[in-house]
């Protein structure tokens, strides 16, 4: 989780060495409900830097509409001697969301200077080092509901210096998932939280039999352009999952604890946002695709979609990687005066909390087809209540008709500001669309 800008140029090099073949493929499952789908409610996250949050910061995330934090769970802080293990940092961390009711994601990565010369682990000593040490964490924080992800983009030198090497990835991924399956096997483990979409690094974990052990394949599906962009790389994912499970008969598992026909084996969005200080990107600007990422993920069959990230890095209005919170990194106000810790919002925060609020307990139901394929009008139901959610990735606002004969609306903004109300006409409900979503409720 370091060079976001080195993160999408990687991201986007993926979609075009990858895409020559699907350049014109659009996938027909694309924004189409699943039979499982999930509220929104239970997988909305986002990433976290620190294990002892400030006075106020963990009810923040949850005002927010957060239900999961996805953290580092770093060996080289939490095994200092060989053998010997200290998780009292992270054990304060869950306490704190215990508090809350949200979950955690905590990645198990990077190198110990205890062994391999803090390099990743690719050696057998390292390896079962790594292993016996992330089975003493998932023993330690067993039943607490914690999903454990193996490794953090280790396609890419960041993190998996000094080259990335696949085949050393899946000799450590294979050591813990063995591990897991011995010694804790009601707990969660998913992988390989790829840098990008990376199908060929994916396939190749895949074709190596993770498939049989992970509960969710996770990914990292940064870029620069339109987070609707998305679906079809979901989708073709989606293909290479059920291609491999179903060839290696591997049982259909889930990131949940439901059992029966019906488990899949999902992906997981571990790591996603934009940066305010991006080229043509504006605070406002990434409010709207907050809004439009976490929409598109669940109308995708999505069930934890994480954004990156919580709190601003820092103040650098040239730094692009300072910029990827929904909070300031400052205090709203002086402690003094703040007893509660409050930080100060960015529209990207207002923009997860409306979201969150406005589809409590509602499920994603279709896509209206309203003219155009850059105008998007999400229904979402709950029993017999509907709910839209419209907008454009046109570059120019528009109008557009929706096939609604009566009752009336109230508008409101993707950041929560209510926009009045409105009422069909004889053609049906009419509508602006912007790249700002708005949001639809019958009064």
């Amino acid at each position: 989780m370091k060079s976001r800008l080195a993160l999408v140029c990687f991201s986007l090099f993926l979609s075009l060495a990858t895409g020559a073949d699907r350049v014109l493929e659009t996938c027909p499952d694309t924004w189409t409900a699943k039979p499982h789908a999930t509220n929104l409610l239970n997988g909305l996250g986002v990433n976290i830097h620190f294990t002892d949050p400030r006075p106020g910061e963990i009810k923040m995330i949850a005002d927010g509409g957060f239900r999961w934090i996805r953290m580092d769970f770093k060996w080289d802080a939490t095994e200092r001697e060989r053998g010997r293990y200290d998780f009292s940092s992270y054990d304060r961390l869950l306490a704190a969301l215990d508090l809350y009711n949200i979950h955690a994601l905590l990645i198990l990565d990077y190198g110990n200077p205890l062994y391999d010369n803090d390099a990743p682990p690719r050696t057998e000593i390292a390896r079962q080092a790594f292993a016996r040490w992330a089975v003493a964490a998932a023993k330690h924080f067993g039943g607490r509901g914690v999903i454990w992800e193996i490794y953090n983009e280790p396609n890419i030198k960041i993190f998996w210096p000094a080259q990335p090497n696949v085949d050393e990835y899946i000799a450590l991924a294979l050591a813990v998932a063995e591990a897991f399956r011995s010694e804790t096997p009601n707990e969660r483990l998913i992988g390989p939280a790829s840098a990008g979409i990376d199908f060929p690094f994916l396939e190749a974990c895949f074709k190596a039999g993770l498939l049989d052990y992970w509960s969710a394949v996770s990914v990292h599906p940064y870029r620069n352009s339109d987070p609707e962009s998305a679906a079809n790389d979901y989708c073709r994912l989606r293909k290479m999952i059920d291609t491999y499970r179903t060839a290696r008969g591997s049982e259909r598992v889930s990131v949940s604890t439901a059992s029966g026909s019906d488990r899949v084996i999902p992906i997981v969005s571990g790591e996603w946002g934009y940066s305010s200080a991006w080229r043509g990107m504006t605070e406002e600007k990434q409010g709207e695709m907050l809004a439009r990422e976490m929409l598109t993920n669940l109308a995708n069959d999505i069930p934890i979609s994480i954004w990156y990230d919580w709190r601003d890095d820092g103040a650098d209005p040239n730094e692009p990687e300072h910029h990827f919170g929904l909070v300031r990194n400052t205090l709203s106000a002086p402690p003094a005066s703040n007893p509660a810790g409050v930080f100060e919002p960015k529209p990207a925060y207002l923009a997860a909390k409306t979201l969150s609020d406005f589809h409590n307990g509602y499920t994603y139901q279709r896509r209206l087809a309203v003219g155009s394929d850059s105008d998007y009008v999400l229904v979402f139901a709950k029993s017999d209540d509907l709910r839209f959610v419209a907008w454009t990735t046109s570059n120019s606002a528009h109008r557009v008709i929706l096939p609604i004969s009566q009752g009336q609306f109230a508008i409101t903004k993707h950041i929560g500001e209510s926009a009045g109300s409105i009422s069909p006409g004889p053609r049906g409900l009419e509508l602006t669309l912007s790249a700002g979503p708005i949001y639809l409720r019958r009064q």
